[in-house]
């Protein structure tokens, strides 16, 4: 490496630097209050529930970047028993052990 990657180099993380700083701080820079529109304020109710099915949904009816081709898998079911325990019970641990319940024997038994 010459000179000028290094100096590069620097100049890039000193730039993310001030930049991570500012985002953080943003807040406590301001000298009055900032509120946010109603609007935003209950679109934020909803991020982690679509940012949870952004990640699960694709895990669960993709394969290795394409949608599965069969019923026989054991990823639907456990996620249908996990979904169903939710919605009879409202108990997040319940709704992990029932899920995991019936992905388990049809994963390891049948090889789903």
């Amino acid at each position: 490496m010459n000179g000028e990657t290094d100096l590069w180099t620097m100049v890039v993380i000193i730039g993310l630097a001030l930049v991570t700083v500012v985002a953080r701080c943003f807040f406590f820079i301001l000298d009055r209050p900032w509120g946010m529109p109603d609007w935003a304020h209950r679109a934020l109710h909803y991020a982690p529930v679509a940012a949870l099915a952004a990640v699960i949904a694709p895990e669960i009816v993709m394969t290795q970047g394409h949608l599965i081709p069969t019923w026989q898998d054991a990823r639907i079911y456990g996620a249908l028993a996990g979904g169903a325990w939710y919605f009879w019970r409202r108990g997040v641990l319940g709704t992990m052990v029932a899920g995991m319940a019936v992905y388990m024997p049809l994963h390891l038994v049948l090889g789903w």
